[in-house]
């Protein structure tokens, strides 16, 4: 279980970072996120100079372990000591220069009041050097940070950063390091995010009294997303005798019996250097790291015992059966079917990194596409909608997992199930694999240990008597029951509380409200300027081209013997009736056969010779002009160079013969589809109140609904509930002829230099394959016109569609929601990419949620996040997340424009707000997707540098005019959407459509 500190909602923040995350006594290396930085082969600078350290040889205060060299990965491990207090440190040291820091506390707490995860948030606000309010929001706004954030797991709390910038680095170094090791932990910050009881209205000492807190609402509405709360019960029903068996993020009902001496004890015993390890990755020199390390932090402790050892789980002589319950989901693909069941065995300890590696890779054959033995036994007889959410190998805590089983079930098939299970285990411990699967899962790995699967079966058979069984069922009454805890526990801690104890309640209630409102003094912090930031961008060059009449964009990059593939077809043409059917278009074309293979022969080949293939819709605002836009798929794969023909044969099948009249298989994917988007709503609610805001405003943002929005969500339900799927499998086809149709395409190729000739024959020999798909363009649908293709000069060749009757109206949409919170936002139409006011609004957004909105969204209302973004499609976005309030967040964004317009904030607040635009533009950008905001939006790097400029020369006038400009209730055009539980003020209001 993993709890986020920060809310972010910029895509910057979710980098691809090689972390090393403390697991245990080990180190474990992870890529977060699933994209893989690829790097040159040259073997340059950082690499040698690390080889260079010697096993013994002493450095600030470090002694030197181990020196490795990893050709594979392209880097020198180094792992040393801290002399004094035995800190551990691994180096990562490697030409790239996005640098990154981390440090990790074994923390294992033993209840569920939350106080690693309420630490956590506590330690980042103020600490000894830096006394301000929040250090940690306000070097968001102080750096170039690639990557800031914070994480609570079930053993250990990490706090990692990035940065491209080496006096960046130091800076926010020197910030990290004094809030874990000397923080203020203040009894204001531990009643913000932790938990309080305060009145409703912190200045009407006869408002009721209520319990408030940052952590306290994140946990509930964590804990409304079934999936987690089911992988949180069956971690803590697993692992009975220890810290697994607490939430470490805490419990809700739990959280308001942490007192704030129980915390600063927490930090006293479990932040200390004896309790920690350190990993630093990057070109920056290691010594230079040690030197600040050990000056700013170390230096200044002793060793200790921390004893925060994680013991074995005592072994169980028979297995164990349990049953909880949860919220009913009204978004479920069958409303009576929305059990689950799974089974869960307890396996080794993770320091036996072999034994975990052929685990895990074990656990892939088994529940791993369509070919698995699992997948076959439970997903294709329709018992269940998909996998239950926690499935195969985990290594995450002490001693591994594998656990087996489905959600999306009904009640009378629970028997069933787990005699499926058992069965399917003895057939695999009987039968073995197929050679060809373990081959296609080595070429996923690209390292030959074919035969290492000999024992599995030992770990899992009938003998492994610690194993749990754990059905989870929806109750009615589920939300209801919380509620009134909560309520019975408020009371409570009421009762208890004497006349003066609520007088002091109301005091320090103002006393918060008071420091929450104080403009900061954050001149302590360290900061880069505004002249620290790259003046021009580098230049991605590109060759247009052509293969078989189609255009093409060849892009050379160091990829490392990895071709990626992208075609955008374009969907002018497609009749409005099957727009809604596109995404199940997309998710299920490349799953279901084609040519001479079944799906699962597919699946195999797609295993075998390429890293992935998918498609997706793609909906394209045009940079110049607001009712403008581009909708359709892109096709998406990669390959080693070696399996090129192979690839583009198995798309060339996919053009000329998809198969989709299998309506069994297809009625596994919709039901897996169905039940995935219902499931994610809990977690992404602000992007669906986000998307559904705009979508009345431009016919993008309209498309964008269909496509990815609630209405996706509730139209897959429908079609899950079908009992006829002719309907269906009649649109399939019909979209294919639309998309897969060579005159609607452009295709785009990043790879190494010494490959493009070889691709570009591939390519030509897959038109040529793919001819007879060729129909001559429909015009379009009556209503929208096409746009003329870009400027010649510009070599490219995009297909824009005007809507000629879109008319932008406003709309206020509440969905109810099985959840304790809300997700609220309001979209503003504005202005497109290249107009000169784009940049300014950006700076806007920016400054008004670190200077505005976070204080009064997070920090006063205690929502978990919130703030405002400019969207690429000219669209001004507020938003919150996990929020305990919903009309009254709306307000408080209307103040935020009342702010704006006031101009009431400085030269440095605006400098600040572009270092934090500048580190999103600036991020780090992998070989494999340079080059596509030129193919896909048509934005050249020419676009890209003058909307640099602007950025640059915002000023405070730029800022206060288009606030005036663009956001005058008079004549503002916006839209409105929250997501969340019932609500009786929304209900009484006509203005409101109830969903």
């Amino acid at each position: 279980m993993f709890w986020t500190d920060i809310f972010s909602d910029e895509p910057s923040t979710i980098l691809t970072l090689n972390l090393c995350l403390m697991n245990a006594s080990n180190f474990v290396c992870y890529s977060l996120n699933g994209q893989q930085h690829v790097w040159r082969q040259e073997s340059t600078s950082a690499r040698e100079r690390a080889l260079q350290y010697l096993p013994g040889q002493r450095i600030h205060g470090f002694t030197v372990k181990e020196v490795v060299a990893v050709p594979d990965l392209f880097l020198t491990a180094v792992k040393l000591t801290h002399d004094k207090t035995g800190a551990k440190y691994l180096h990562a040291a490697r030409d790239d220069s996005n640098n990154l820091f981390s440090v990790q506390f074994r923390t294992t707490p033993m209840d569920s009041t939350g106080v690693p995860h309420i630490l956590e948030h506590t330690v980042l606000c103020g600490s000894k050097k830096y006394p301000c309010r929040d250090p940690f929001f306000k070097m968001l706004n102080r750096s170039l940070s690639t990557f800031m954030n914070a994480f609570t797991a079930s053993d250990y709390t990490m706090y990692p950063f990035s940065t491209q910038n080496s006096k960046d680095f130091q800076n926010l170094l020197s910030v990290y390091l004094d809030a874990v090791f000397f923080p203020c932990l203040r009894e204001l910050d531990f009643w913000q995010e932790g938990w309080r009881l305060e009145n409703e209205k912190p200045t009407d000492p006869n408002s009721p009294l209520v319990f408030k807190g940052v952590v306290f609402n994140e946990m509930k509405g964590a804990f409304s997303d079934n999936e987690r709360l089911y992988a949180q019960h069956l971690q803590n029903k697993l692992y009975p005798d220890h810290t697994y068996s607490v939430v470490s993020g805490g419990e809700p009902l739990v959280i308001p019996d942490l007192t704030w001496e129980q915390l600063k004890q927490f930090h006293a015993t479990h932040y200390h250097p004896s309790n920690a390890r350190f990993f630093t990755y990057g070109d920056l020199p290691l010594e230079q790291h040690l030197k600040q390390i050990e000056e700013e932090a170390l230096s200044k402790f002793e060793c200790i015992d921390p004893n925060t050892e994680v013991p074995s789980q005592p072994h169980w002589t028979s297995p164990r059966e349990d049953h909880v319950t949860c919220s009913p989901d009204a978004l479920a693909p069958d409303p009576t079917r929305q059990n689950t069941l799974c089974v869960s065995y307890l396996l080794g300890d993770i320091t036996d990194t072999f034994e975990g590696f052929t685990l895990s890779l074990l656990s892939s054959l088994m529940i791993s596409g369509p070919n698995s033995p699992f997948y076959k036994a439970l997903i294709e007889p329709k018992i269940g909608t998909d996998f239950s959410s926690v499935v195969g190998y985990d290594g995450s805590t002490k001693e591994a997992s594998f656990s087996i089983g489905l959600q999306g079930m009904a009640e009378e098939d629970t028997e069933r199930v787990k005699q499926i299970i058992s069965q399917t285990i003895d057939d695999i411990i009987n039968n073995g694999f197929e050679e060809e699967r373990i081959e296609a899962l080595l070429h996923k790995i690209e390292i030959q240990m074919k035969h290492q699967s000999t024992n599995f079966g030992l770990s899992l058979a009938s003998e492994n008597t610690h194993r749990l069984t754990l059905s989870m069922s929806p109750d009615e009454a589920y939300l209801e029951k919380q509620a009134n805890a909560e309520e019975e526990k408020l009371q409570k801690k009421i009762q208890a509380l004497s006349d003066r104890d609520r007088e002091e309640i109301y005091k320090k209630g103002l006393e918060l409200l008071a420091a929450q409102s104080k403009t900061q003094d954050a001149s302590c912090l360290p900061a880069l300027k505004v002249s620290d930031i790259e003046p021009t961008i580098p230049i991605t060059p590109v060759q247009i081209s052509t293969a078989g009449g189609v255009p093409v964009q060849y892009c050379e990059q160091p990829t490392n013997g990895m071709v990626y593939f992208r075609a955008m077809c374009s969907l002018n043409s497609l009749p409005e009736d099957l727009r809604l059917y596109v995404p199940l278009f997309c998710s299920v074309i490349t799953k279901m056969g084609c040519g001479a293979l079944d799906y699962r022969q597919q699946a195999q080949q797609m295993e075998l010779r390429t890293g992935g293939m998918s498609v997706s819709t793609q909906v394209i605002p045009d940079s110049t002009e607001l009712d403008v836009y581009e909708q359709g798929v892109l096709l998406f794969s990669l390959c080693l160079d070696r399996n090129l023909p192979h690839m583009f044969k198995l798309w060339s099948d996919i053009f000329n013969s998809p198969h989709f009249d299998d309506e069994e298989r297809l009625r596994v994917l919709v039901m897996m589809s169905a039940q995935e988007l219902a499931n994610g709503i809990s977690y992404s609610g602000h992007t669906y109140a986000m998307t559904r805001a705009g979508r009345h405003l431009t016919p993008a943002g309209d498309l964008q609904e269909t496509f990815g929005g609630m209405e996706q969500v509730k139209f897959m339900k429908r079609v899950a509930e079908m009992s006829d799927f002719s309907q269906v499998i009649r649109a399939l086809p019909r979209i294919k002829k639309h998309i897969l149709n060579p005159e609607n395409m452009r295709f785009a190729i990043n790879a190494t230099p010494q490959k493009m000739s070889d691709t570009a024959a591939q390519l030509e020999s897959f038109m040529k394959d793919v001819a007879e798909n060729r129909k001559e363009r429909k015009p379009v649908r009556p209503n929208i016109t096409e746009k003329p293709p870009l400027p010649v000069y510009l070599n490219w060749f995009t297909f824009f569609v005007q809507e000629l009757n879109f008319q932008p109206c406003q709309m206020k949409t509440f969905f109810q929601m099985p959840f304790p919170v809300n997700f609220v936002s309001k979209s503003i139409r504005t202005v497109p990419f290249t107009h000169e006011d784009y940049a300014s609004l950006c700076i806007l957004a920016r400054m008004m949620t670190a200077k505005f909105l976070h204080g009064e969204i997070r920090e006063k209302g205690g929502a978990y996040g919130g703030g405002a973004r400019m969207g690429a499609g000219g669209l001004f976005s507020f938003y919150s997340y996990r929020d305990p309030n919903s009309v009254q967040t709306l307000s408080a964004f209307f103040r935020g424009i009342d702010w704006a317009k006031s101009g009431q904030f400085t030269q440095q607040d605006i400098d600040e707000a572009k270092l934090s635009v500048f580190s999103a533009v600036d991020s780090p950008v992998a070989p494999a997707d340079k080059g596509m905001g030129r193919f896909l939006s048509g934005v050249t790097d020419e676009m890209k540098q003058s909307y640099r400029q602007r950025l640059f020369t915002v000023s405070h006038k730029n800022l206060v005019d288009v606030a005036e400009r663009y956001f005058n209730v008079g004549q503002l055009t916006y839209g409105v959407a929250i997501l969340g539980p019932e609500n009786d003020t929304i209900k009484k209001d006509p203005s409101w459509i109830v969903k």
